[in-house]
């Protein structure tokens, strides 16, 4: 069985302090008490053959509410998540309002076992981080993509 991959997008943005980046904190029960490790680059899993970008501008635009902005994406390659999901990314220069963005819903049974079914956003928040900080806020296995925006714009 072949690995499920994702692709995403990673929004940078310069400041007079340095390099900021998107990050977004998953939805649902499961994250809701949980902060350092889990924000993630905005992605979502491809469907067989789809095209790898595409899917990163449009997973972007479902988790975000709003579109990449237009330049040209930096390549950032692909990393192995612990679970063994593939994921990878580009970096696009912008900006966005954290107010602003809202996320697509996803439906879950909650409480487990119950009957009931409830919707949660995928995205339940996301925010502007300095690169120490979204480092202890990423999934680890991610911060990689952050090593190599800084080398792709020879910080």
């Amino acid at each position: 069985m072949a690995p499920k991959v994702s692709a995403g997008t990673l929004l940078f943005r310069r400041t007079d302090d340095g390099i900021e980046v998107l990050l977004g904190h998953p939805g649902g029960p499961f994250f809701a008490r949980k902060d350092d490790g889990v924000w993630t680059v905005p992605k979502g899993e491809l469907d067989g053959s789809d095209d790898r970008l595409a899917v990163a501008k449009r997973e972007f635009e479902e988790e975000t509410g709003h579109p990449v902005p237009d330049g040209e994406p930096i390549e950032l390659g692909e990393i192995i998540q612990r679970g063994g999901k593939h994921v990878v990314a580009w970096a696009l220069e912008g900006d966005l309002d954290p107010a602003d963005a809202v996320s697509n819903t996803f439906e879950m049974e909650w409480p487990p076992r119950s009957g009931r079914t409830a919707e949660f956003p995928e995205i339940d928040r996301v925010a502007w981080f300095d690169l120490d900080a979204a480092r202890a806020k990423m999934v680890p296995a991610q911060t990689p993509f952050l090593d190599r925006l800084v080398g792709a714009l020879g910080s």
